[in-house]
């Protein structure tokens, strides 16, 4: 299987882990995710309002990625999936 095949594949299996992750770990699969599959924030991307503590999180969790290689990003959603689900066996 190529990689893309196997984050797709890790992708569906993180919308089916029965016990939800906590907030840093969902926070670092959603970056890893937006930066396997954007690339790197954009400069013109608008910063969230101040007071919206999820999307400040999300953003400033993203925008650590940045420079990140689109396979790299991949590569370690697919290990973090993998280590999500052997947690739940």
């Amino acid at each position: 299987m190529d990689q893309k095949s196997a984050f797709e594949k890790a992708v569906n299996e993180s919308k089916e882990l029965t016990k939800r992750p906590d907030n840093e770990t969902m926070l670092r699969l959603y970056s890893l995710y937006k930066q396997a599959t954007t690339g790197d924030l954009g400069e013109d991307a608008p910063k969230p309002v101040m007071f919206d503590f999820v999307a400040q999180a999300k953003y400033d969790a993203w925008l650590k990625l940045k420079g990140t290689l689109a396979d790299d990003a991949m590569a370690a959603y697919i290990e973090l999936v993998a280590k999500l689900k052997s947690l739940e066996e």
